[in-house]
């Protein structure tokens, strides 16, 4: 309230009146026999309000620097004279018995006071705890005035470093000497022990334990580094965990197969991380991790991945996922580069591949093999020949399929197992790599396989099916090294599909080269895509071609039919589809008066809108559908024949023929001027394979000789209205190469070859001007390698070549050398 004017004043008291009351001796004594009693636990009777009141008043009248050291020394004492001597009274002959041998084993009875003894110094400190939470209580206000000047550390952590120093750092009276904390310790790791043994222990003590020597520090100053379990226990723990993990491993080594070496690291592990997690403490995980990873795993991962009969070869060759996914997961962990791994897997690869190449190189032997046994003439080899190419062939394509089924072995190990690691793809593209350009015909196969799938389009698969094994088959393609052998045959045999239409569709041969381009550029795919365009253009070619004959008047229904591919020579691959009889004049093929109407015709149909052009006519390359009647006995047959253009001009001479009378080889050869090699083996298709002998030969041998009389059969007869006679020994069907084809091929090769090496070392000098020896090397090796592997000497004859030709010059320096471009 408001004083009124004039009214009394409140006046300060005079000195004198209040008199320092306050005892400390008294009041110690107070403090102390409660402290007392909180210790024993008789605190419940005790006013906290009157003895927090008491040790206010001490530090009020700035005696916190005694109340702190009396309170100090009662702790100490307590400690010293109860809890010490507790824990001391426990240590018995049982307890120490077995524990002075580390490599002893631990009795029950030994165990049992074991966990008697650091349960009960798990209870003093929490007994401790308890207390000092009260007595910190009591002298909060002390705490706080020492806080401020940061003189001493608050009498609760002063309290938790006099449990160390009196409790845990008391000697015991054992020989040799033991500190209680040395023997807690002990005796937490033989716990441990006996847990990873797989013995069943008391999670909760353990970890009660681990909790009070995180609560103690080595020093006063509550630093994380110096807590008691870093400073006293972990660093036992890790040695016991060192030693024993190197022990089990040498151990698995022995008695374990990889398998189950690798099950049980991956348990350890987890059982060393639940341990952290719920019986010791957090802090040690990743370094108890980091042990079994070094000890176990990384010491004995290389012997068990290369173990006999179950290790990782095994696993591959069996398919075990599961398990090479556990070893995969061990290996990531102590080699981030899987370098044992990695090797195991490239060189099972490499095996594999090798022997699928054993395989393939074994029956492709058998032609060479059969022709060595051959001895009837040089033209009587023909049937043989086909034979031995067709089961060549066959094992080309199943070159491929076990390929692909290797691939898609490892690729499923990749992605389940290898959980796509990206190093070991690349050891895996390596090893497939490896093996597949060691075979020298992989290109030739791999060309095989996509032509008898886009041919026939799988005659046991469904269109995505289909699908799925052209693109696989394009992936091989980024493991040939000489893409431009590849693009050689593939051309070939595309345009053998395209010009006998056995291709699929026309759509799956784009989609083919749209992968292919994906694959390995546009420029690969250039002059495929060619063969397409002459195609579709000779469609509609003979579409105008046909209206132009309806407008002729031509009344005739038995007019030959003519349908013309016209090819762009500079596309097609003429010199390995046709293929002349080199020692023969080159004449031209007579054709029957018939078909040589039809032909000058279209000819001078084509010439006529397009001029400047020059027609040259394939025979070899074409085909014919003919009506062959056969009469005997008074019964006639008709049957449908496709036939080559060859044997088509063959028969048809035939048709001036009176009955019974026949036709000599060399009457044909003259009336015909078929190549002979050409003429051969249309003959021996006509007259020597039962399925379709048109023809009857006399006398009845494989071979064929200038003697030999040819007559038309009538007596033919098939259960099939239409029959298509096949020409032995290389005709329309794709086949893998003869010796003598091959050598051919790969000169042809080496040719173009050289063609674009020249043309990249003129494109890098005249871009460059000026580039030493070196720079020049490295740069055309870098400019063709995505087409072939290139042979450096190749590429020095290339240097000297254009040079010769003052293409370029060399530099002035002879000690650095160099080159100068020559415009």
């Amino acid at each position: 309230m408001l004083a009124k004017k004039g009214g009394s004043k409140i006046k300060a008291p005079r000195r004198g009146l209040a008199k320092d009351d306050v005892d400390f001796d008294s009041t110690w004594n107070t403090l102390s026999t409660a402290f007392h009693e909180i210790f024993a636990k008789n605190a419940s009777k005790l006013s906290f309000e009157e003895l927090f009141r008491n040790a206010y008043k001490l530090v009020l009248k700035k005696k916190q620097d005694m109340l702190y050291d009396r309170v100090a020394e009662l702790i100490s004492l307590w400690l010293w004279n109860n809890v010490r001597t507790k824990i001391h009274s426990l240590v018995t002959p049982a307890l120490l018995a077995d524990r002075m041998d580390r490599h002893a084993a631990i009795s029950e009875e030994s165990r049992v006071a074991g966990e008697r003894y650091i349960r009960a110094l798990k209870d003093a400190f929490a007994d401790h705890q308890l207390c000092m939470g009260m007595i910190t209580d009591v002298l909060m206000y002390m705490d706080r005035m020492y806080a401020q000047d940061k003189k001493r550390p608050p009498i609760f952590s002063a309290s938790m470093t006099l449990f160390r120093m009196r409790v845990l750092e008391s000697t015991l009276e054992t020989e040799p000497p033991l500190t209680v904390l040395g023997l807690l310790n002990t005796v937490l790791l033989d716990m441990i022990k006996s847990e990873r043994k797989g013995e069943i222990i008391d999670r909760p003590l353990v970890r009660a334990c681990c909790y009070m020597l995180e609560g103690v520090y080595d020093s006063y100053r509550d630093e994380e580094s110096s807590k008691l379990y870093l400073t006293s226990f972990e660093p036992l723990f890790l040695q016991a965990s060192r030693e024993f993990y190197t022990t089990e491993g040498q151990t698995l080594l022995v008695e374990a197969d990889a398998s189950s070496f690798c099950t049980h690291a991956r348990k350890r592990l987890a059982e060393e991380q639940e341990r952290c997690q719920q019986t010791i403490s957090q802090l040690t995980e990743h370094k108890v991790k980091a042990v079994v990873e070094t000890e176990l795993i990384s010491a004995h991962i290389r012997e068990v991945i290369n173990m006999e009969g179950t290790g990782v070869q095994s696993m591959l060759d069996n398919d075990k996922i599961q398990d090479l996914a556990n070893v995969y997961e061990l290996v990531s962990r102590v080699d981030p580069r899987k370098t044992a791994l990695k090797d195991v897997v490239k060189k099972r690869v490499i095996e594999l591949g090798t022997d699928i190449n054993k395989v393939a190189n074994v029956i492709g032997e058998a032609a060479p093999a059969a022709k060595a046994t051959q001895k009837a003439g040089a033209d009587g080899k023909g049937i043989q020949q086909e034979k031995a190419l067709n089961q060549q062939t066959h094992a080309a394509i199943m070159w491929v399929d076990q390929v692909l089924m290797l691939q898609a072995k490892f690729d499923k190990i990749w992605k389940e197992a290898f959980q796509k690691d990206t190093i070991l793809e690349k050891a895996l593209q390596n090893s497939f790599q490896d093996f597949i350009n060691i075979n020298d015909r992989s290109a030739e196969h791999l060309s095989l396989f996509l032509d008898e799938y886009l041919k026939r389009g799988g005659k046991d698969k469904s269109d995505k099916e289909v699908d799925i094994v052209l693109e696989d088959g394009i992936l091989l393609l980024q493991y040939l090294a000489n893409k431009d052998t590849f693009e050689t045959y593939y051309k070939r045999h595309m345009a053998k599909r395209l010009l006998m239409k056995k291709s699929v569709s026309r759509e799956m041969e784009r989609e083919m080269l749209s992968k292919m381009k994906m694959k390995i550029g546009n420029q690969f795919t250039q002059k495929l895509e060619g063969l397409i365009r002459d195609t579709e253009t000779s469609d509609d070619l003979n579409i105008k071609y046909k209206k132009y004959v309806d407008k002729l008047g031509d009344r005739d229904p038995k007019r030959v039919e003519l349908e013309c591919r016209v090819l762009t020579t500079t596309i097609w691959p003429f010199e390995t589809l046709s293929k002349p009889d080199e020692n023969a004049a080159k004449t031209e093929c007579k054709f029957p008066a018939p078909v040589e109407q039809v032909r000058q015709r279209f000819e001078r149909f084509y010439l006529d809108r397009h001029t400047g052009r020059k027609l040259t006519w394939m025979p070899s390359l074409g085909d014919a559908d003919m009506r062959a009647t056969f009469t005997n006995g008074g019964k006639t047959r008709r049957y449908e024949l496709n036939v080559s253009t060859y044997a088509m001009i063959i028969l048809m001479l035939f048709n001036d023929l009176a009955p019974g009378e026949c036709y000599t080889f060399e009457q044909i050869m003259a009336e015909t001027n078929i190549p002979k090699p050409e003429l051969v083996r249309n003959l021996q298709s006509l007259s020597l394979v039962s399925k379709w002998k048109v023809l009857r030969k006399e006398p009845m041998t494989k071979d064929i000789k200038p003697s030999d009389k040819f007559y038309f059969n009538e007596d033919f007869t098939s259960q099939f209205l239409k029959i298509k006679v096949s020409v032995v020994a290389g005709g329309g069907a794709n086949r893998v190469e003869s010796s003598e084809e091959r050598r051919a091929t790969q000169k042809r090769t080496e040719e173009e070859r050289g063609i674009v090496i020249d043309a990249a070392i003129v494109r890098i000098m005249k871009s460059r001007k000026t580039v030493t020896h070196a720079q020049l090397m490295t740069e055309t090796l870098a400019q063709v390698s995505s087409r072939f592997q290139p042979d450096v000497n190749m590429i020095k004859k290339k240097i000297e070549s254009l040079i010769e030709k003052e293409y370029m010059e060399r530099g002035p320096d002879p000690a650095k050398p160099s080159y100068i471009y020559l415009a």
